[in-house]
């Protein structure tokens, strides 16, 4: 004969493993690294491709350019200085596109190794800012203005950065030596966005051919492109000329 008093003490038991097992699920969530922006790719798909890269699982609050449903919330989250996009993890809150990356990098040990590799990283990051701003005025110029703009940029500006890098890539994996680093996701998501404009703008330059390549072959990168969570298409918001 079974005895009561055990029987209820064991479902008490269970009860409370399967409450305390809720709860850790809770924590577990709220844990999980978040990252927010527009459901685009722009500023945040270099960010995007480096979590996917680290292999760090993350959730995404993708917001909706058209209703703007990310001003609903914007001073709601206690974020430093309210931006998009912005990373979460845990108590840390961080805004700033570079300052995201940054982030992600030193937590996954992707800013260098050596004060060398240290001193690349720091470069290129914002020589990687340089050039994004410069095809974000692109993107933006209005018509009749874009086309002359548009070639102004493909003839002049553009191979004349690309030069530069292909120099530096010369005799290098990646842009700051052998290991890949934060920066170079930045990099590979602006070639992604010449090409974009322009299938032919790496023709003459095959070192960056052969690093862009080396990036797309990166199994992680690979996945990645392949999944429903991959944004293709637009590149920027509604306003932009070039979409």
């Amino acid at each position: 004969m079974g005895n009561p008093g055990l029987s209820s003490a064991l479902q008490s038991r269970t009860s409370s493993f399967s409450s305390l097992g809720s709860v850790f699920s809770q924590k577990a969530l709220q844990m999980t690294l978040r990252i927010g922006y527009w459901n685009i790719r722009a500023l945040a798909q270099s960010i995007r491709l480096l979590l996917e890269y680290c292999g760090e699982p993350y959730e995404e609050d993708r917001y909706n350019p058209k209703t703007g449903d990310w001003f609903d919330v914007k001073h709601s989250m206690g974020l430093p200085m309210p931006n998009l996009p912005y990373l979460i993890d845990g108590d840390i809150k961080v805004v700033q596109s570079n300052a995201v990356l940054r982030y992600i990098g030193r937590k996954h040990k992707m800013d260098g190794d050596t004060e060398q590799e240290k001193v690349w990283v720091d470069i290129f990051t914002n020589q990687i800012t340089d050039l994004h701003n410069a095809f974000f005025r692109i993107a933006f110029t209005k018509p009749p203005a874009f086309d002359t703009k548009k070639e102004e940029y493909l003839t002049e500006t553009l191979p004349a950065s690309l030069k530069a890098f292909s120099a530096h890539l010369q005799n290098r994996t990646w842009l700051a030596g052998e290991k890949i680093t934060f920066p170079d996701f930045h990099f590979a998501e602006m070639l992604s966005c010449f090409l974009h404009i322009s299938p032919v703008c790496l023709d003459s330059f095959p070192v960056i051919q052969a690093y862009k390549n080396r990036f797309d072959q990166l199994p992680q990168i690979k996945a990645y492109r392949a999944s429903d969570r991959y944004i293709e298409r637009p590149f920027h918001v509604e306003l932009a000329t070039l979409q």
